[in-house]
């Protein structure tokens, strides 16, 4: 007999774009599990199996979605160890801007993200976790362009702490209102500030 086909995974994935499409469709507090089972092709109590609850599905969401976010950071700052920090600052925003542009679809559970933090501690643990591990990757990239001369010596923990809020803050304004203000043209505006002030001047 030929071992079986753990398919946990892919059925886990199935649920979650399956949540995805009816938060979208009915809004997270009108949706209910039987149309989130019906969405997925599965029997209630089939989707039961994967997931208990509403919650259960919304950090299950989070995780996942902040575990791609931190893996493409990652993944972005071990491959630029050369050329300039400046530029690859604006290209790792660019990007941002792209990826909330695609994330307005998720737009009906994005808050639901940080309610669920307020109450659940393991969620809360995982954001945390999340937090540091993104301003010690963007501390990297600060300190190499210290290094390189392109920044003055700075607080590279402080500085990489106010570039999450940066994005953070920007992020939680596009939630609010995605159209206001020329969103992406904000965004780049801002982050040059931001650098202007890490930037490096030469002293006559």
């Amino acid at each position: 007999m030929s071992p079986r086909l753990d398919v946990s995974e892919e059925r886990k994935n199935q649920i979650l774009e399956a949540a995805i499409a009816v938060f979208a469709r009915l809004g997270f507090d009108q949706s209910r599990m039987e149309d989130i089972a019906g969405q997925a092709g599965l029997s209630k109590g089939a989707l039961y199996l994967y997931y208990k609850s509403k919650d259960a599905i919304v950090a299950a969401l989070l995780k996942y979605f902040f575990a791609q976010e931190f893996k493409l950071l990652q993944t972005f700052v071990e491959a630029h160890q050369e050329g300039s920090v400046t530029e690859q600052i604006i290209t790792l925003t660019r990007q941002l801007v792209q990826a909330m542009q695609w994330m307005a679809r998720m737009m009906p559970i994005a808050f639901e993200f940080y309610a669920l933090a307020g109450r659940d501690q393991e969620v809360r643990q995982f954001l945390k976790q999340y937090y540091q591990d993104y301003r010690q990757e963007l501390a990297h990239l600060i300190e190499r362009g210290i290094e390189q001369g392109e920044f003055r010596a700075v607080d590279t923990q402080a500085a990489a702490t106010s570039l999450v809020a940066l994005y953070e803050g920007l992020a939680l304004l596009f939630f609010v209102d995605p159209e206001a203000n020329q969103w992406a043209k904000q965004v780049e505006t801002s982050i040059h500030f931001f650098l202007e002030g890490l930037r490096q001047r030469a002293f006559s």
